[in-house]
């Protein structure tokens, strides 16, 4: 089931989009009940809606240094336990979207950082690595788009995660995911393949992920984690077209422009 939240007619709705068409159900109300998902209002062309980010968080959460060659490359000592920062809800980008490099003055090397994000399906706290897969909605793609300057600078990494635009995500959710899968993240820069990988390279899986992040925090239908990273990140300029792809999930695609003014 490929979940889009899209604007239709100037109303913000969730839908189904139908995989062999380009079709959209309207839902009623949100896709994390199965009632809700059975309240289909009406069926439209995607092309006569906006889509919208695939969902709305509360908020997210990013695992960095979770695989070794993106580390090395980084020049980054690995953890015991994964390293967790929040990027901004501000951050989030739809599908087809831009993100904006910042002011001069305060950064002038971004790169992208092409990663599968989970979102969450259920409220999650304190989950064991074992039944993590009662709490994933499904997965989709995502950029971590960095200043690496100010990562780099400043005492925390905050500032260089958190610009307006840094998070472009989906296109949807694809919700038939399984743990035992194998998938391959990749990212694209004008057509050129700059970052390949799979799950299978993390340091920290998606269980180990989920019940670590449980523990300190509760997750709730619609929150994201960004699992890592794999190695070959790269510089940004205006006009660059990024493509993230996450292996039989989704390919998000997004544009770059300079700072206004």
């Amino acid at each position: 089931m490929r979940v889009v939240r899209v604007e239709h007619d100037g109303a913000i709705r969730y839908g189904i989009a139908h995989a062999d068409s380009d079709q959209v159900d309207l839902l009623a109300g949100d896709p994390f009940t199965a009632a809700d998902r059975d309240q289909v209002t009406g069926t439209v062309p995607l092309d006569a809606c906006r889509l919208l980010v695939p969902v709305e968080p509360t908020k997210i959460l990013a695992v960095g240094r979770n695989y070794a060659a993106h580390a090395a490359e980084m020049n980054l000592e690995l953890g015991a336990v994964p390293s967790v920062f929040i990027k901004p809800l501000q951050t989030l980008v739809p599908h087809g979207g831009q993100v904006v490099l910042p002011d001069r003055a305060l950064s002038t090397k971004v790169q992208h950082e092409g990663e599968l994000a989970v979102v969450i399906g259920a409220v999650a706290r304190n989950v064991r690595k074992e039944d993590v897969g009662d709490y994933i909605f499904g997965y989709t793609c995502a950029d971590d788009v960095s200043a690496r300057d100010l990562q780099k600078g400043d005492p925390q990494i905050t500032r260089g995660k958190g610009f307006d635009t840094f998070c472009p995500l989906g296109p949807h959710v694809e919700t038939d995911v399984t743990l035992a899968r194998t998938y391959e993240v990749t990212c694209t820069v004008n057509g050129h393949l700059r970052q390949k990988g799979t799950t299978d390279d993390m340091i920290f899986d998606i269980p180990t992920q989920i019940e670590f992040l449980s523990a300190f925090t509760t997750l709730v239908p619609g929150d994201v984690i960004l699992t890592g990273s794999p190695a070959g990140t790269g510089d940004l300029g205006p006009g660059d077209e990024v493509e993230v792809s996450v292996g039989g999930v989704a390919a998000l695609r997004h544009s770059v422009v300079a700072y206004p003014g």
